[in-house]
């Protein structure tokens, strides 16, 4: 094959272009402000688009947040090996060590988007929607893994609604990985609150099994 006929990667289309800019101007300006303050013409013009433009691709800046939500959540599912059960030579403690740390690894590299959005969900209904979706579909994918496990016998779980119990265990993780400081403390020792947070999933999950 000649120079000539090498192939070459494609370039971005001016429509990915766009999307891109639009959703690399919202995490940027999170960066400045709180998401409230955010309106589609701030981030229109970071983004170096016109207004025609950004609705051309996102209904509204809500719209660009359930965007990197969902990033984030393709991106968990790709480090968690799309939440593979535990296989015969994984360990329980190495299986919540790999759930929690790459969620560790998710939230640290999507800040500080995640972060806003446990900060607004309170106080804002579609944040909260947006991210109770990307929660259950966490929840949805953990919670046959433990309840094979406890058909197996190999699980214990400290209480026996386990849908429940992911889902505090979940929310939990979440807003310490988001740097709430009534989870992570005034330290604000992030490696010290992710080994806790392993040692809760492992606990509460396995129980009477940790040490098999």
């Amino acid at each position: 094959m000649t120079a000539q006929q090498e192939p070459v990667e494609a370039p971005r289309r001016r429509g990915d272009k766009q999307r891109h800019a639009i959703v690399q101007a919202v995490r940027e300006l999170l960066e400045e402000k709180p998401f409230a303050e955010l309106s589609v013409s701030t981030i229109s013009d970071r983004a170096g688009v016109a207004r025609s433009g950004f609705y051309f691709y996102f209904d509204s800046k809500y719209a660009v947040l359930a965007h990197i939500v969902g990033e984030a959540a393709h991106e968990l599912e790709e480090l968690t090996h799309q939440f593979a059960p535990r296989g015969a030579e994984e360990t329980p403690t190495a299986f919540a060590k790999r759930m929690v740390r790459s969620a560790a690894v998710v939230y640290a590299h999507n800040d500080p988007v995640m972060s806003a959005c446990n900060a607004a969900r309170h106080t804002d209904a579609e944040i909260r929607e947006i991210l109770d979706a990307y929660n259950d579909a966490v929840i949805d994918q953990i919670v046959p893994i433990v309840e094979a496990e406890i058909w197996n016998g190999t699980a214990d779980p400290i209480n026996d609604d386990i849908r429940g119990l992911v889902r505090s265990l979940a929310a939990t993780t979440a807003f310490t990985l988001s740097g709430e400081s009534a989870f992570i403390g005034p330290d604000r020792d992030l490696d010290r609150a992710v080994q806790i947070l392993e040692s809760l999933w492992l606990h509460a999950l396995w129980g009477g099994q940790v040490g098999e």
